[in-house]
C-alpha cells in the first residue's frame, strides 16, 4: 500500500448512512422525536447546505490581487434544506406554501407573512456506529413555494425548500447548527448529542 493511500482509521463510525427524516420537533438532549413530528415521507434524499457569502472590498481597488484575505468581507450564510416530499396532507402543504393556514379541511394562502410562520426544522440521520447526525436550520420558511408533480401509475411528489433566518434578537446566530449523537449504551457508546462547535 503507498504511503498516502489511505483512509482515516475512524471512517467507518463516522459514515452517514440512510436518508434520514426530516422533523418539525427534536429532542436534542436525548436525541429522540415523536412520529407525529415527522413533516413527510421523501424520496430522493435530503439536501442541506450553509453557504457563506461573502464580500471582497479590495475587488475595486488598484493593483490589489484578487482575494485578499484581509479585505475579505464575510456578509453572512445561506443555509438551506431541501427535499422531494411524497404525500398530500394539509400539514406539509401549509409548510410548503410558508404564509399560509390550515382552516377546517383546506389549506389558505395568506396575504402577509406572520412571525409565526417561521419555526426550527431538524434534519435527523444515522451514524455507522449507531450513533446519529441532526442539522438544526433555525427560524425555517418555506422559499421553494409549493409544487405538486403527478404521473401515470406514480406517486405525486412536492419540491421542498426551506430556508434559515437571523432573527433581530439575536443577531449574532446564525440559521444552521450542527450535532452527533452518540451511540446508545448498549452500541458501547455515551450518551445524548454532543454540539459540533457553536453552528454555522
Amino acid at each position: 500500500m503507498g504511503r498516502f493511500t489511505q483512509i482515516p482509521q475512524n471512517a467507518f463510525e463516522a459514515l452517514q448512512l440512510d436518508a434520514g427524516v426530516l422533523l418539525k420537533n427534536f429532542d436534542l438532549e436525548n436525541g429522540t422525536f415523536k412520529n407525529e413530528d415527522i413533516i413527510c415521507a421523501t424520496t430522493g434524499g435530503v439536501n442541506a447546505s450553509c453557504v457563506a457569502e461573502y464580500s471582497d472590498f479590495a475587488e475595486d481597488v488598484d493593483n490589489a490581487p484578487n482575494n485578499l484575505m484581509e479585505f475579505k468581507h464575510l456578509d453572512g450564510w445561506e443555509c438551506k434544506i431541501a427535499a422531494t416530499g411524497l404525500g398530500a396532507s394539509l400539514e406539509s402543504i401549509r409548510l410548503a406554501l410558508g404564509a399560509a393556514d390550515i382552516v377546517q379541511n383546506r389549506v389558505v394562502p395568506r396575504r402577509t407573512l406572520k412571525q409565526s410562520d417561521f419555526a426550527d426544522l431538524y434534519w435527523a440521520g444515522d451514524r455507522a456506529d449507531g450513533g446519529g447526525a441532526v442539522i438544526r436550520l433555525k427560524n425555517a420558511l418555506s422559499t421553494g413555494g409549493f409544487s405538486l408533480q403527478t404521473g401515470k401509475n406514480a406517486k405525486g411528489q412536492s419540491a421542498l425548500e426551506f430556508t434559515g433566518h437571523v432573527s433581530i434578537k439575536e443577531q449574532d446566530v446564525m440559521p444552521m447548527e450542527f450535532y452527533s449523537l452518540d451511540p446508545e449504551p448498549d452500541s458501547g457508546g455515551g450518551q445524548g448529542p454532543e454540539e459540533n462547535g457553536e453552528g454555522a
